[in-house]
């Protein structure tokens, strides 16, 4: 479903942008691939669409390269002296890159970014009496790790001013703590760059703050939350995005780009029209298949504990639909994409 609803936000922008010939379809992060492979799948049938479509991944490890490749049911091609990836699940060519600037430009470019702000790195300050100090690892006499403050200003402080000059003086005052996240806005003012000379939007969704982020970074491990020092290399590492670094960051690359959003994933996947969605799919399903579907539209519409569960409470789905926020970067010719109206 989610995938789906992506798809038809990514149909209605290349409709904006006069149903280019051709255009760069870029996810960022892409993990599996399901997100991708789903997209495909709804909008196969839409052939002006899919045949237009360059599909590319930016995704560095070589591990889940092959993944991706199986996922999105790829096979190779010749073309004359080389071959050439296609995806048969719409015809599409698909390639790999390792960063967003490796990726050919020259056409337009929907990208889509999915829980890929959250797992970049991020730069933790704390409010002392000599002002801002970072947060740093320290050794204890046992070898374990601690938390400490720097003892001298580091290179870091200069993004908490960057990130500071953005906020009201009011703001800053009620925080002890704030995030920050260089390559989030590195990666947003590339992204920025790419729509304003290309055409095109970027659609990101994550969860997070549209505001500043002070102390949310947290470690799991097999489901579980533990402490960010317990074992470092052998839990999964996540902060909050700042949605409105986000927005600074790609507003001040060029006056073609306009930032929409952030609205919660709930109001934009509704608007996409996803509760019609479920309910043409649980017209034709089992039992099994309709408890999937509502336990799943729950986690992504939702808010908190299902109320209709009636499984162990531990298994409970918890609704991430206000949790999570959806955010829009659109070159200004191709005007306000849905649903951000």
């Amino acid at each position: 479903m989610f995938g789906e609803m992506i798809g038809v936000w990514a149909m209605c922008l290349w409709e904006q942008m006069g149903q280019p010939e051709k255009v760069n379809l870029i996810e960022l992060g892409p993990g599996r691939g399901t997100l991708l492979a789903d997209l495909l799948r709804g909008s196969a049938k839409f052939v002006n669409f899919t045949k237009a479509l360059n599909i590319n991944l930016v995704e560095c490890s070589p591990t889940l390269q092959k993944v991706q490749y199986n996922t999105l049911k790829c096979e190779d091609e010749p073309v004359g002296d080389e071959t050439r990836t296609v995806s048969k699940l719409c015809g599409a060519p698909v390639s790999w890159h390792a960063s967003l600037e490796q990726v050919p430009s020259g056409f337009p470019t929907i990208i889509v970014a999915h829980e890929f702000y959250d797992a970049l790195p991020i730069h933790q300050f704390q409010k002392a009496s000599r002002g801002w100090c970072e947060k740093m690892v320290d050794l204890k006499e046992d070898s374990s790790f601690r938390f400490v403050l720097s003892p001298q200003p580091t290179a870091s402080l200069l993004y908490l001013s960057k990130r500071c000059h953005w906020t009201s003086s009011e703001e800053l005052e009620k925080v002890e703590h704030i995030e920050v996240c260089p390559k989030a806005m590195e990666i947003t003012e590339e992204i920025a760059e790419r729509i304003s000379s290309d055409g095109g939007g970027a659609l990101i969704i994550d969860y997070g703050k549209d505001g500043i982020v002070s102390d949310s970074l947290q470690a799991i491990r097999k489901h579980k939350f533990v402490h960010i020092l317990d074992n470092p290399g052998s839990a999964d590492l996540s902060a909050y995005v700042d949605f409105a670094s986000i927005r600074h960051s790609a507003k001040e690359v060029s006056d073609d780009i306009c930032v929409h959003g952030p609205m919660t994933q709930s109001q934009f996947l509704g608007s996409l029209g996803i509760n019609f969605r479920v309910e043409a799919l649980l017209q034709n399903c089992t039992e099994e298949q309709a408890e999937s579907l509502r336990t799943g539209y729950w986690q992504l519409v939702g808010d908190g504990e299902a109320p209709f569960w009636e499984g162990p409470d531990d298994q409970t789905p918890i609704g991430m639909g206000t949790r999570y926020l959806a955010m829009a970067i659109v070159n200004k010719k191709q005007g306000t994409p849905v649903p951000f109206e």
